[in-house]
């Protein structure tokens, strides 16, 4: 059998073998930490890595020491207080000064936390692993890119009717004077030398002024040589495609916070929302993310608020319902915007309610959103608005519903809920 040792190192000479090491030994106490990070994180962020923070105590390394029973008989160099056979009493925990305590206060025991920072991918491993997503980064789900043309420099070759002609013209220009240089330099100073002679009354059939003009000519002929435009210096415009969103994307998401929505529900609503911004990153480059939390009233708020605030009482849901198509209306036109809305709820609703529900998303809401989600977070039977809107997936093949009973089941209902669909 071959064993294989990874002895690279990453950056700060550490050791990639140790940290996976220490990754797989201390994975419950990371987890924890990623599970407290995630709260206090906004959901368009993330997807970057974290720095986490572990108990001094829980990293521990076990150590051998020698064991102090028996009888021990000590002598302190210096001791001039006490002498052998003198008794005292044991003092107090933390007392006389040792220990660890904060500042001089022997009662309060504080000890630094060891800090560890994951990567990006290590992050997002963690967050999904209780999701059963073991491989989140490879996933590809659909979508389409569009691509623009733009300019790009210059090329030295390509069609005529990319020919750049004062890029070209420009180029024939320095050469010709790189080229001529020389000789014109020449020929001026053969040409200064001539008129001297010729300053001098030297007669025109002199030898010397012969020989000086047909130096002069030769020069001369040897610039006039050079061609006005080579092919060399042909310069052709470069255009090249880069990636281009098709349009821009605003995500709303809905949440019930009356007094049935505990704080495990908000959590696993909050790890769909989450999917959902990954998935629409992968496509778009610009989103809007909207949060419209509702009760018997709805309003739009910031993600602190959506996440983190509590009302008692019923639900109505139409109230979310009305916002969310008067946000539509005034802000997100479906000519300029793609619409996602992921909404989610126990289920509990008025049962009058449900009906005007079905019917805002049926002749309002639908026809201007792209595509638009429904989770129910509960272990109960349907409720009334689960009916109501099942009427409404079977009319609309962009409307999708889940439920959702324990957070291993957010990432399969999401993966259900935007599935490829067959051609």
């Amino acid at each position: 059998m071959t064993y294989l040792i990874d002895r690279r190192l990453q950056s700060k000479n550490k050791s990639a073998v140790n940290r996976e090491r220490f990754l797989r030994r201390y994975k419950a106490q990371i987890k924890d930490a990623v599970g407290r990070a995630i709260k206090g994180r906004s959901i368009t962020d993330i997807e970057n890595g974290e720095k986490v923070s572990i108990p001094v105590k829980d990293v521990s390394e076990p150590h051998f020491g020698h064991a102090h029973g028996g009888v021990w008989e000590t002598i302190n160099p210096g001791n001039t207080e006490y002498q052998k056979g003198d008794q005292f009493n044991r003092p107090r925990s933390g007392g006389g000064g040792s220990g660890r305590g904060r500042a001089g206060n022997s009662d309060q025991t504080v000890e630094d936390d060891f800090i560890f920072e994951l990567s990006r991918e290590e992050f997002m491993n963690y967050f999904f692993e209780d999701l059963e997503l073991p491989n989140m980064i490879k996933t590809q789900l659909t979508q389409t890119i569009d691509f623009k043309t733009q300019r790009a420099g210059y090329n030295v070759s390509g069609t005529p009717s990319n020919i750049h002609v004062l890029r070209s013209l420009r180029g024939a220009l320095g050469r010709r004077i790189a080229v001529g240089s020389p000789s014109r330099r020449a020929a001026s100073e053969l040409q200064q030398e001539l008129q001297e002679l010729f300053d001098a009354e030297v007669p025109e059939d002199d030898p010397r002024v012969i020989e000086l003009k047909r130096k002069i000519h030769h020069l001369h002929t040897r610039i006039n040589a050079i061609p006005f435009i080579d092919p060399f210096d042909l310069r052709y415009s470069n255009r090249i495609k880069v990636p281009k969103p098709s349009t821009q994307a605003v995500m709303f998401c809905i949440m019930d916070v009356s007094g049935s929505m505990d704080e495990t529900r908000k959590d696993t609503a909050k790890r769909f929302f989450i999917l959902l911004y990954l998935f629409l990153k992968r496509v778009y480059e610009r989103i809007d993310v909207v949060f419209i939390r509702h009760h018997t009233a709805a309003a739009e708020v910031d993600e602190d608020e959506f996440f983190h605030s509590r009302e008692s009482g019923g639900t109505v849901v139409s109230s979310a319902l009305h916002l969310l198509q008067k946000v539509i209306g005034e802000r997100y036109s479906s000519s300029d915007w793609n619409a996602y809305v992921a909404q989610a709820s126990d289920g509990d609703n008025w049962d009058n309610d449900s009906v005007l529900c079905k019917q805002l998303l049926d002749h309002g809401i639908m026809p201007k959103v792209q595509y638009y989600t429904y989770v129910e977070i509960t272990d109960g039977p349907p409720q009334n608005l689960w009916e109501q809107y099942t009427e409404v997936a079977a009319h609309h093949s962009n409307f999708a519903m889940q439920k959702i009973v324990t957070p291993a089941d957010i990432y399969p209902v999401f993966r259900e809920l935007f599935k490829k669909q067959p051609k």
